[in-house]
């Protein structure tokens, strides 16, 4: 099954989360596969790190009312990444869990505690503002994702895609192309908040070439370019 894994990046500017989809062995606790992918996982990100210590156990993960709770081991406290680091290591748990739809918030615990040295966490960021919420505006890579469809679905007429895009300006664009390359149809969102990160919705109303794939480019180019910019490709089957 394929998830996503926020991991932490510091530059020589700069210091954000980056976005991975990993492709784990399927397993009925998807939360809790993706905290044991964003321990134990290798980042793909150039320069993207893992912020957990490699020999943190999980616990458990409880979820109730749309709120995680997440019950670690003591190793969890052994890292040391600075202030900047611990805030982004906190909502890379935080963002990776919000994933699934049946969590909204995220609590932490290590060895069943939440206070002592476990309110303290890492030591410059504490967990005395928990619950942690879902927040995306430190993402900045990749520039865009699409949460809708998913790659093989059928698509649906007008096609409904979703996602999120982190760009300059000039909206995110979609089109569909037939098997052998040929558009068919073409739409622009509104572009979203600049410089942030925003959600996208885009409608494309076609006429379906028939039995068979085709593929989905979601995009975006400044104005007056033609050529695409961080292009993904999702390849999807005609109804």
């Amino acid at each position: 099954m394929d998830l996503a894994i926020y991991y932490f990046k510091i530059t020589g500017s700069d210091a954000y989360l980056v976005r991975e989809i990993h492709s784990v062995p399927y397993s009925d606790d998807g939360p809790g596969s993706a905290i044991k992918e964003l321990i134990g996982g290798e980042p793909k990100t150039p320069g993207a790190e893992r912020v957990l210590p490699a020999d943190t156990r999980l616990l458990g993960i409880s979820i109730k009312d749309s709120l995680a709770m997440v019950d670690f081991s003591s190793e969890v406290l052994k890292t040391g990444v600075g202030s900047t680091g611990e805030a982004l290591g906190i909502q890379s748990i935080v963002n990776t869990l919000t994933e699934f739809p049946q969590i909204r918030e995220v609590s932490f615990q290590v060895e069943g505690k939440s206070d002592g040295r476990a309110m303290d966490w890492w030591g410059h960021v504490g967990l005395y503002g928990q619950p942690f919420k879902r927040n995306l505006e430190k993402v900045h890579q990749p520039a865009i994702w699409v949460t809708h469809p998913v790659a093989g679905q059928v698509s649906g007429v007008p096609l409904l895609i979703k996602g999120s895009a982190r760009i300059p300006g000039g909206g995110v664009k979609a089109r569909l192309l037939d098997e052998n390359g040929k558009k068919i149809a073409e739409s622009t969102a509104a572009s979203p908040t600049t410089p942030g990160r925003g959600g996208f919705e885009i409608s494309i109303t076609y006429t379906p070439p028939g039995k068979g794939k085709g593929t989905l480019e979601v995009f975006w180019n400044s104005s007056g370019e033609e050529s695409p910019r961080d292009t993904v490709k999702i390849p999807i089957q005609w109804p």
